[in-house]
């Protein structure tokens, strides 16, 4: 992948101003902030979490037809949950835009920005690490929920990606919204795994 430079990060910040509203790049640089403390705390890369970071929200305001049509054309599986809300296909969508528009090779730092919104059972540190920082950054509100939340992906990324997706899961069916299967498979894992420390050794290859 190219190197995380400030003339690289500058040239991505230029092309989300023309692709993304004001208050959604305010986002990203929260979530690029928060990736980068969170990865300190528990040793992960912290120029690759940045740079996911940076990077995750590419395709968050593609039109539904464009981001069906991207997902289709790069092969990805299609739940019937994707059709009825293409929206969730931003992730996977970004991960092509980095890709063939940024020139990211790093597979680490594109499986983080595929994973940041449904997650994925099994997904390495890294991956968590965006996911996490995507779902609680200071921007995302300031709930007793929240906070706690917070506090637990400083100390405990297993335990803290199983608990969102928790949270994740209840504010979607109070809202009577469709789940992604790969939602509940995702908690589902962690959940296990903070559990059965014997899961996470070669999935948790940061390196």
């Amino acid at each position: 992948m190219p190197i995380f430079s400030e003339s690289l990060r500058t040239d991505v910040l230029t092309w989300l101003e023309t692709h993304v509203p004001e208050a959604r790049r305010h986002h990203i640089l929260r979530v690029e902030a928060m990736a980068r403390q969170l990865a300190a705390d528990h040793g992960v890369d912290q120029e690759r979490a940045a740079w996911a970071g940076v990077l995750h929200d590419l395709a968050k305001c593609f039109q539904p037809a464009r981001l069906l049509a991207m997902a289709r054309a790069a092969g990805l599986p299609l739940d019937p949950v994707d059709e009825a809300n293409p929206h969730l296909l931003h992730a996977e969508v970004g991960a092509i835009v980095a890709r063939d528009r940024f020139g990211v090779t790093d597979s680490q730092v594109l499986a983080a920005i595929a994973n940041h919104t449904l997650g994925r059972p099994g997904m390495d540190a890294l991956s968590c690490v965006v996911f996490l920082a995507d779902s609680l950054e200071p921007g995302r509100g300031d709930s007793p929920q929240l906070r706690r939340l917070r506090q637990l992906s400083h100390q405990n990324l297993v335990a803290a990606v199983a608990q969102t997706c928790d949270e994740s899961i209840r504010k979607l069916i109070d809202k009577h919204r469709l789940i992604h299967p790969r939602t509940v498979l995702t908690r589902n894992w962690f959940w296990q795994a903070s559990r059965q420390s014997t899961l996470l050794p070669s999935a948790w290859l940061s390196a």
